[in-house]
């Protein structure tokens, strides 16, 4: 893969996270106003998926590091 590729790629995958972070306190945030008997319980699994979602992103960003641009390919 050309180094150009692999960066596209990871800028794409940085978005993805980033919107699904997101949504994530989007959907808190109208779960709270909803129900409000669940919000808490709510918030907490949104502050554990962030850290899930970006832990996601990193290993991806890492196992894409590893794949090494073919100096062969032209």
């Amino acid at each position: 893969m050309k180094k150009e590729k692999l960066m596209k790629i990871r800028q794409i995958l940085a978005l993805v996270g980033v919107g699904i972070i997101f949504l994530l306190y989007l959907a808190t945030l109208v779960c709270a106003f909803i129900d409000r008997s669940q919000s808490k319980s709510m918030l907490l699994a949104s502050i554990f998926a962030t850290f899930f979602v970006a832990f996601v992103v990193y290993a991806f960003n890492m196992a894409i590091k590893m794949v090494k641009p073919d100096d062969n390919e032209k």
